[in-house]
């Protein structure tokens, strides 16, 4: 079905295309008509961070960034849906237009900047949803908040997400909020993941159930800052990684319409680099710390691909843009197919 939908979309500016299949997807929800967009994926069970998936092809974050359509969402068959990025305060984000599509490559950049209704708005959306699923709430920081008192603003959105989430993921990747990223660097991250240890660690005895916390580090790392991000996050004892988030990166889409357009590229020119980050995190990390593999999956063996390079967990986000609901099954069944699956 969505082959056909497609070209009507494509003819529509990607934010208001993005804005409007979400809606109709509600629609279609609310109806009874979901099962007709997509057919749920057998099980899959997999066990990772000490939480039960039925299957481990997720949704990430940046689709539904105020937990609007989580029912929705979860009648496509998804194993897990991560909401967000989240911020204390509402923020309208960067002007429009702040998507472009680069079909050719099957690519898309954005920068959207964070725009979203903040995390009570948030909180109110997941408390009136119906859905009981495994839930992730990725968060961020206002663009107007300084580097220097960005753990206030993460502590901020991790009290109130708290005791609505599967896990927690702590963005600080996203390339459209200037100076997100240096909080990767050497001489931030130690402190700063110390404090957000010692809160998840404070959140759990208050609420009497330890949620984990995973970090979203960006694809455009060198081996250098690799080597530090293992060592902060084996030191600190943090429960896992997201890699990647987008890349600055344009050498594999120069000369398309809109490739030199400013945020982050996502799509299959990011395949190699997120895969890339992820294998590598992953020989530094050792193999009980749990990673999520996102970034360019754009069909079954993408996903496949990622897993056997070392992820527990894949996501989808702009391989949905370009292949539809049934990309989700298809990585499902990938996995199940692969060499060394334990699947029955």
């Amino acid at each position: 079905m969505y082959h056909l939908i497609r070209p009507l979309l494509f003819a529509l500016d990607p934010e208001t295309a993005h804005g409007l299949s979400l809606y109709g997807l509600g629609v279609a929800q609310r109806s009874g008509f979901a099962h007709r967009i997509a057919t749920t994926p057998e099980p899959l069970p997999a066990q990772v961070l000490g939480i039960d998936f039925p299957n481990p092809v997720g949704l990430a974050a940046g689709l539904d960034k105020n937990a609007r359509y989580l029912d929705a969402l979860a009648a496509l068959g998804f194993g897990f849906i991560e909401v967000g990025t989240v911020t204390p305060r509402p923020q309208a984000g960067n002007p429009a237009p702040r998507m472009f599509r680069l079909p050719s490559y099957e690519a898309v950049i954005n920068r959207l900047g964070f725009n979203n209704a903040g995390i009570d708005a948030l909180v109110r959306n997941v408390e009136h949803s119906s859905y009981r699923g495994v839930l992730g709430i990725n968060l961020g920081k206002n663009r107007d908040t300084p580097n220097d008192k960005a753990f206030e603003d993460y502590q901020v959105c991790m009290r109130r997400a708290y005791a609505l989430a599967s896990y927690l993921t702590i963005n600080i990747s996203s390339p459209n909020t200037t100076g997100l990223r240096e909080l990767q660097n050497k001489e931030n991250l130690h402190g700063f993941v110390s404090r957000l240890r010692e809160e998840q660690e404070a959140l759990a005895g208050r609420h009497g159930r330890r949620v984990p916390m995973l970090l979203k580090i960006a694809p455009d790392l060198d081996q250098s800052q690799m080597d530090t991000i293992a060592g902060v996050v084996t030191q600190t004892g943090i429960d896992g990684l997201v890699c990647t988030n987008t890349t600055l990166d344009r050498s594999g889409v120069q000369g398309a319409p809109n490739a030199q357009q400013e945020g982050g590229l996502s799509g299959r020119p990011l395949r190699q680099a997120a895969l890339q980050v992820l294998a590598g995190m992953r020989e530094r990390v050792g193999p009980s710390m749990a990673i999520i593999g996102v970034g360019g999956i754009l069909d079954g063996e993408d996903a496949a691909r990622r897993m056997a390079a070392g992820a527990d967990l894949v996501q989808l986000y702009t391989g949905m843009i370009y292949r539809g609901p049934r990309l989700i099954g298809d990585c499902v069944d990938a996995i199940r197919r692969a060499p060394g699956s334990t699947a029955a």
